[in-house]
């Protein structure tokens, strides 16, 4: 294959991968996915941006910031295109974070239903679940939504 096949335009990137040209051009600048420039200064991509724009994807799906991705990008070699044994670590790496997530979203879907559990005693609920309004005392904000041991 010449160099020209292993490369992308913008253009093509964008239509394979399904990401707008101002997302990718924002994941450039983040220095999530690397392009070269031609002559004419337009970008070409090497066909590996689109394993990682499907990272990304992946990744934004879940909620994972961009910058932890690119603290797991930063691991890989720029010429390297994430390969399944690269993929099967990243999703180690985020397990704890999603778990965390699933579970601070089953604690929204179960329990907080009527309720964010901060102690405004603006529910008719409260005085049942918050007499006195003691998380108040506990301090500012969603106290019964912070607390990552509430139970369940």
């Amino acid at each position: 294959m010449s160099e020209m096949s292993l490369e992308l335009t913008v253009g093509q990137l964008a239509a394979r991968s399904g990401v707008a040209v101002s997302a990718l051009h924002f994941f450039e600048r983040q220095n999530l996915i690397h392009s070269r420039r031609t002559a004419g200064n337009q970008r070409r991509y090497r066909r590996d941006m689109l394993r990682r724009v499907a990272m990304i994807r992946i990744a934004q799906r879940a909620g994972i910031p961009l910058a932890q991705v690119a603290a797991l990008f930063a691991l890989f070699p720029d010429d390297h295109a994430p390969s399944r044994e690269d993929w099967a670590r990243v999703s180690e790496c985020w397990q704890a974070d999603l778990e965390e997530r699933m579970l601070r979203l089953q604690q929204l879907r179960d329990d907080f239903t009527d309720c964010v559990g901060c102690g405004c005693m603006s529910i008719d609920r409260c005085p049942l679940v918050n007499p006195g309004d003691k998380m108040g005392a506990k301090g500012p904000g969603p106290q019964r939504l912070l607390k990552t041991d509430a139970p369940r």
